[in-house]
């Protein structure tokens, strides 16, 4: 995002509306940092500017990744979904996709309020790879990996700031302690906010394996259930 100058009145009323706090008061001038802007937006569409002194110029690569994992507007080139790209996890009642027996992850870096470098998003790529395990292609996250075997991303894109990013993909439930494992250790190296969700499917008798879990471990976690009717013919039976 960018402030034409001739419009902007210096009023500095947009400043409480950036997410990354990028819009700064410098030198009696409104200016946006622009390493710090992830382009989100927001500061054009909450039309806080009376001249609307905001304005976007063509993003190109690989500028353009922060549009497209910040800005709810802009689908992703490779899912052509808005926001931050996937719904898979978001619409397992009706995919099916996570069976029992099998858990989903979803490690998403950068929210709230802080954001992230795909550098941070690498360290969690690598280690999960370290353990062999393959990533959701469906997230566009898998789209920007320039060694498999290794879990790089392209190294262009390592400095680039995003409102938040998720890492993908499904276990099966005898590798649960192991995943645990892994998200401890992350905790301690990631240079950003992280959270975890889980997914995981029910028992015929109603119990939650996955809570059970959790439980056992010593691990709080907030249950959150997610039921997408009239989305088609389910096809979570087993």
């Amino acid at each position: 995002m960018k402030i034409a100058e001739e419009k902007c009145q210096k009023c500095a009323k947009c400043l409480p509306f950036c997410p990354m706090g990028a819009i700064r008061l410098k030198e009696k001038k409104v200016i946006i940092e622009q390493d710090e802007c992830v382009e989100c937006g927001v500061c054009l569409r909450a039309g806080v500017c009376a001249n609307s002194a905001f304005f976007r110029d063509e993003l190109s690569w690989p500028r353009i990744l922060r549009a497209e994992f910040s800005d709810p507007t802009i689908p992703h080139k490779k899912t052509a979904i808005a926001g931050r790209g996937t719904a898979e996890m978001k619409t397992n009642d009706i995919t099916g996709r996570i069976k029992r027996g099998e858990i989903g992850v979803a490690i998403e870096l950068g929210r709230p309020g802080v954001g992230t470098r795909f550098r941070e998003v690498e360290k969690v790529i690598k280690e999960v790879t370290r353990l062999q395990i393959t990533l959701e292609e469906a997230n566009p996250i898998s789209s920007l990996i320039n060694d498999p075997k290794e879990g790089t991303l392209y190294p262009e894109i390592l400095e680039e700031k995003v409102l938040s990013a998720i890492v993908e993909f499904k276990v099966p439930f005898a590798r649960a302690e192991e995943i645990l494992t892994l998200l401890i250790k992350l905790a301690n190296q990631l240079d950003t906010v992280a959270s975890i969700s889980l997914i995981g499917r029910s028992n015929p008798d109603g119990s939650f394996p996955l809570e059970k879990f959790l439980i056992q471990n010593g691990i709080k976690f907030y249950p959150n259930g997610k039921v997408n009717l009239g989305l088609g013919r389910p096809l979570a039976e087993l």
